[in-house]
């Protein structure tokens, strides 16, 4: 039996996007490229997936990943709600957990977070005592005794401390890492565009328990 090229060329495309679907459906796997937390936080059920980055200042992937994340963000729809949420270690982590509450607070530009990775890979600058991150927000028009203010703030207080008994409660031992409502880990394996499809891969899987 004679088979048109026509035919074949169908076929051929059928069989192939059959085999890619198979292959995405496959690709991504629990306990190899995302896990469980084992104590999760809670969902809000409200239909929008939260998408949290765990991060540090001076962490240099978490500088590197920094522009394809942003980028990614940019191009959730409603329905994906995308934040960060520094690390809060030791006394230093404490410290720059505070300055990105404080630029939160502040209503900076977002460029400011942008500034402080660029100040400490860039520049050299680690921003490592309170006069360094004060004389650092001086470059964006704010006077010492505002940012001391804003630094010391029970608001900035009370955000560096949920996120220290949050990073807790997720058991958070690197960064950057990646959590889906609370309750999937994306930890830093492969590049930074395995990880965003491996997020993208768990927000469609948690989409209908959000």
């Amino acid at each position: 039996m004679r088979i048109s090229m026509k035919t074949f060329i169908t076929f051929f495309f059928i069989t192939s996007f059959t085999l890619f679907a198979t292959a995405s459906e496959t690709e991504f796997r629990l306990g190899v490229d995302y896990k469980l937390v084992e104590n999760p936080l809670p969902v809000k059920k409200d239909g929008i997936v939260e998408v949290t980055e765990t991060f540090w200042y001076g962490c240099g992937a978490c500088y590197n990943f920094d522009g394809p994340l942003n980028s990614w963000a940019s191009r959730q729809s409603d329905d994906v709600s995308f934040s960060k949420m520094p690390v809060t270690w030791g006394a230093v982590h404490q410290l720059h957990a505070s300055l990105f509450y404080t630029i939160e607070a502040l209503k900076l530009d977002s460029n400011a977070h942008s500034a402080v990775f660029v100040s400490m890979h860039k520049e050299g600058n680690f921003l490592s005592s309170p006069k360094a991150v004060k004389d650092f927000l001086k470059g964006f028009g704010i006077a010492p005794e505002l940012a001391e203010k804003y630094l010391d703030s029970f608001t900035v207080k009370q955000k560096v401390s949920r996120a220290k008994k949050h990073a807790k409660q997720l058991k958070v031992s690197a960064t950057p890492v990646m959590i889906v409502d609370g309750k999937y880990m994306i930890e830093p394996r492969g590049s930074y565009e395995k990880i965003l499809q491996v997020v993208d891969y768990v927000i469609e899987l948690q989409k209908p328990n959000s």
